[in-house]
Parts: C-alpha cells; structure tokens; sequence
C-alpha cells in the first residue's frame, strides 16, 4: 500500500504487461462499458454523460454473490496513453477513486490498476449493506478483484 492521501485512504494497486501499446490499452480501459467483461464484480456500465464523445459520467452495476449495487461515477483523469481514474460515490456519498496507470516497456504496456479508498462513516455503512463485505475486507477484495480484471484485459487485448 502507498502512504495516504490527504483526507482519504491508503492506496492499493496491481499491475501487469500487456504485449500491447499504451494508447491501445487506454482505449480499451477508457471504454468504461467493456469493464463488465473484465471485472469480477461489475456485470454493467451505463454512460449517463459525455464530453467530446467520451464518457465523462457513468453508473456502474455490481454483483458480489447475492449482493447487487450499483455506484455513481465521474471520471476526473483521461489523459490517453497515461492515466484513466474515476471517482465513485453511492447515494451521494464518498466511496473511492478507481483508476489505471499506463507505462510503456520494452514488452508493451505495464498496466497498474489502483484503488484509493475514500469511504466516510456512511459509505462504510451502506458498502457492508450492499456488498455483504465489512469494511475492513475491501481492501482484500479489491486486490483480487484487480488480478482477475488485469488478466482478463491482458487476454483479450493479446488474443486480438
């Protein structure tokens, strides 16, 4: 884990090399829809606003088990090749910044995906309501969550 941000929490992060360049695999990152075929939790993507024709503003549907939620998104980085981030709220309140590094390397694209934990004491409540998780599990499930997208990015940006 990196030290924390102010005011927020300690960030965790996962990365992989995709045998690919890296305006590719922001591409393909940055079309938020595709994230449902990647992610363990994330079953659908709806852009509810764009800027320039890309998203600016989306409501991701998650599914962990028998628990279903979905999180209100606003992208706050694009800058293609780079960097992807989004902040995530539920019912208004803080929950974290989702995002993706991008370096290029002799064997491709060295792909980070981090997750910055911005939780309140409400958030907190309603993500163990809505995820069946207490708090202090996220982290966890989001480094295995993070392992299980970056492989299944890598597959299929390498079979194409």
């Amino acid at each position: 884990m990196t030290p924390q941000a102010a005011g927020h929490g300690p960030e965790i992060a996962e990365q992989t090399i995709i045998a690919a360049p890296a305006d590719e695999v922001y591409a393909a990152v940055a079309d938020v829809r595709r994230m449902a075929r990647w992610s363990p939790e994330c079953f659908a993507v709806w852009v509810t606003r764009r800027d320039g024709g890309r998203p600016r503003n989306f409501v991701g549907w998650n599914r962990r088990g028998p628990f279903l939620w979905f999180t209100t998104c606003r992208v706050v980085t694009a800058t293609p090749g780079r960097e992807f981030a989004f902040d995530v709220t539920t019912f208004g309140q803080p929950v974290a910044r989702w995002g993706y590094r991008f370096t290029e390397t002799d064997g491709g694209t060295e792909v980070t995906e981090y997750w910055r934990d911005h939780r309140n004491g409400v958030s907190r409540v309603l993500g163990r309501i809505f995820t069946g998780k207490a708090a202090a599990d996220r982290p966890t499930v989001n480094r295995d969550g993070m392992r299980q997208t970056l492989s299944r990015l890598k597959r299929e940006l390498e079979a194409a």
